[in-house]
């Protein structure tokens, strides 16, 4: 038994020469009037490509410089605000301590006046005391002369109840 061989499977040869021809007419219309507008767009697509990722590089690199340029920024408002803070503590501070010495001055100025004041009433109180005295002295002394001038036998009498007075105290 011999396989029948359908003849639609075998190739024709006037076929393929056909083919061959109409293949070629074909590439050679393609490489006249397309090949050159297909590759002309395929070259701009490509030109287009490669300039958009140089932008995109261009624009990654400028992002990475603003953020380096962001960071450094706030690196320097923290490093301004530390500063600040510590001036501004540093004056704090320095108002505390000028209000104490301050407070002191005042204090000390206060209790010497004060001081003066005892003193003045102090002496103010010994003057009076002094007058007082002065004046009882006077008093005493007026009376005696009184009565000297008066008896003087009462004169002795009293020179001795005086005498006897200061003895005893």
């Amino acid at each position: 038994m011999l396989l029948e061989v359908n003849p639609l499977v075998l190739p024709d040869p006037g076929l393929m020469i056909w083919s061959a021809i109409a293949f070629f007419i074909l590439l050679f219309i393609l490489g006249k009037f397309a090949w050159k507008p297909i590759m002309k767009a395929i070259h701009e697509r490509e030109k287009g490509i490669n300039d958009a990722i140089a932008t995109a590089e261009k624009v990654k690199a400028e992002m990475a410089q603003l953020q380096s340029d962001n960071e450094k920024l706030l690196v320097q408002a923290r490093e301004e605000r530390a500063v600040i803070l510590k001036e501004a503590k540093d004056i704090k501070d320095k108002m505390i301590s000028d209000a104490k010495e301050q407070a002191k001055a005042e204090a000390a100025k206060i209790m010497a006046e004060t001081q003066q004041a005892i003193e003045n009433q102090k002496m103010a109180a010994i003057v009076d005391l002094k007058n007082q005295v002065g004046n009882l002295v006077i008093e005493v002394s007026e009376k005696v002369l009184r009565r000297e001038l008066g008896n003087k036998s009462a004169q002795e009498t009293y020179i001795k109840e005086l005498t006897n007075e200061i003895k005893l105290n």
